[in-house]
């Protein structure tokens, strides 16, 4: 993130690095690129200035799941040159497993990686689209709404815009500084990450939860513990299983970053907030979906003349619910053993990346 420190006004300076493969677009000079995309870019989003800076690259092959490397690759060049949004086009198409995607798109990351060669565009149109999708527009629109047109180019703005760095202040007094003046690139981030479909995306952790659920609901002990529980421990039950979740998925994948110079901590920091709420949030949903999955489980399968012989409570309805509250944190709890089993990169893609084939 560069430019003066203050709120964003009209006169800041947006810089794009693109990193263009050997193997692209070998016609054209990087120069000649840069200038009609600055061009492009200014007449696109009203009020910015753009700086675009293209640089030839090797960035080899990408095979297996190497997609999630060049988009890593792209993204650590962008801190290194201190850019604000960077795109990588290379010639190949882009692998994820199983999948063959055209592009790999990260707003968490503020960069993306594009295949030309299944894009059926040419460089500049490639580039525009990704960053386009980076802002939170959908490049299909050719006159995208105003109010979308507006965050976009707020977003863009709070990306170009320095948060001041003060002497001697800690990290939770510097972090609510960074949420509250990148409050709406914070907010459009974690839309775009889209976190409640984490759960879905993650079947280890899902399956865990569910084989987790299944025990825990035909085991009469539990029975006797949700009917004794009161409203504030059931509460505490959901925010353990919320919290251990979230703190597995971050620390088991390396989900927490750490700048690497001084340069970098205001854009790591909002990398991490965003990560964290998304995480968060993803988690939640889970909890809820568990939630009525064991209410609809309990109210099928377990017997209220027999719940009311174990538990010596008349089996009503807010006592199922006690019960399905109870069992489905106790479920989220066991994802996070599924959590653990999750490859790093799927837990990755799953968050922060929308590919597209």
């Amino acid at each position: 993130m560069t430019g003066p420190a203050g709120p964003p006004g009209p006169g800041v300076v947006v810089r794009l690095g693109v990193l263009l493969a050997t193997d692209v677009a070998e016609g054209s000079s990087p120069a000649d690129l840069a200038a009609r995309l600055t061009a492009r870019l200014d007449a696109a989003y009203p009020g910015l200035s753009w700086g675009v800076d293209v640089v030839r690259e090797d960035l080899g092959e990408p095979d297996g799941d190497e997609s999630l490397d060049l988009l890593e690759f792209t993204r650590d060049r962008m801190l290194d040159e201190d850019w604000d949004l960077a795109v990588g086009l290379c010639g190949e198409p882009l692998r994820q497993g199983k999948h063959t995607l055209t592009r790999q798109v990260s707003p968490a990351h503020a960069a993306a990686v594009v295949s030309l060669g299944l894009a059926g565009t040419g460089p500049l149109e490639a580039v525009e689209s990704a960053v386009a999708r980076i802002l939170g527009l959908d490049p299909d629109d050719s006159e995208p709404p105003a109010a979308d047109l507006r965050g976009a180019v707020h977003a863009a703005r709070q990306l170009a815009t320095d948060v001041e760095e003060r002497g001697g202040e800690n990290e939770v007094a510097y972090g609510w500084r960074v949420a509250t003046s990148n409050l709406r690139l914070l907010l459009g981030t974690i839309r775009a990450n889209r976190p409640w479909t984490l759960a879905a995306s993650l079947s280890r952790s899902l399956s865990a939860a569910l084989a987790t659920g299944a025990l825990t609901l035909i085991t009469t002990d539990l029975w006797l513990l949700s009917a004794e529980y009161n409203g504030l421990q059931m509460a505490l039950v959901g925010l353990v299983a919320v919290v251990s979740v979230t703190v597995a998925l971050v620390v088991g994948a390396n989900l927490w970053e750490r700048p690497r110079r001084r340069g970098e901590r205001e854009q790591v920091m909002v990398f991490n907030l965003a990560t964290v709420v998304s995480v968060v949030i993803g988690v939640a949903v889970l909890h809820v979906a568990l939630f009525v999955a064991a209410l609809a489980g309990s109210l099928l399968l377990v017997d209220p003349e027999v719940f009311g012989t174990v538990t010596g409570e008349a089996a009503e309805f807010t006592e199922y619910l006690k019960l399905a509250w109870f069992v489905g944190g106790l479920a989220t709890i066991g994802s996070a053993l599924g959590a653990g089993l999750e490859e790093d990169d799927d837990v990755r893609a799953a968050i922060f990346t929308r590919g597209s084939s």
